[in-house]
C-alpha cells in the first residue's frame, strides 16, 4: 500500500491503518478511534484531485470503489465531517479541502 501521510511518521501511520485496509488498499471497516479513522480517511482523500470540482455521483463512485462494506454514504459523510472534502450546501458540488 502506497500512501503519502501528512505529519508524523508514515511507517507508524501505516501500522495504525493496516488492520482497516486490505491488500488492494480498500477500506474494510472504519476504526472506532478518531485519530485512526482520520488516518484511514486521509488515505482515501488522496484520490481526490486538489482544485477540482466533483459531482455527487463522482464522489459516490470513488467512495464505492474504495471500500468493501457497501456504505459509500457513510464514507462520503465521514470525509466531509472530518474536513477532508467540502461541498456546496445543496450537494451539487464537492471538492478536496485545502491542506493546512
Amino acid at each position: 500500500m502506497k500512501s503519502r501521510m501528512m505529519g508524523g511518521n508514515a511507517l507508524e501511520q501505516n501500522k495504525k491503518i493496516a488492520p482497516f485496509v486490505n491488500s488492494e488498499g480498500k477500506i474494510t471497516q472504519l476504526p472506532q478511534k478518531s485519530s485512526v479513522r482520520f488516518a484511514v480517511l486521509e488515505v482515501l482523500a488522496q484520490q481526490f484531485e486538489p482544485e477540482r470540482s466533483y459531482t455527487e455521483r463522482e464522489v459516490n463512485d470513488i467512495c464505492e470503489a474504495s471500500h468493501t462494506f457497501g456504505d459509500y454514504f457513510l464514507i462520503r459523510r465521514e470525509l466531509i465531517d472530518y474536513g477532508l472534502l467540502c461541498r456546496k450546501a445543496d450537494g451539487s458540488s464537492y471538492w478536496k479541502a485545502k491542506a493546512e
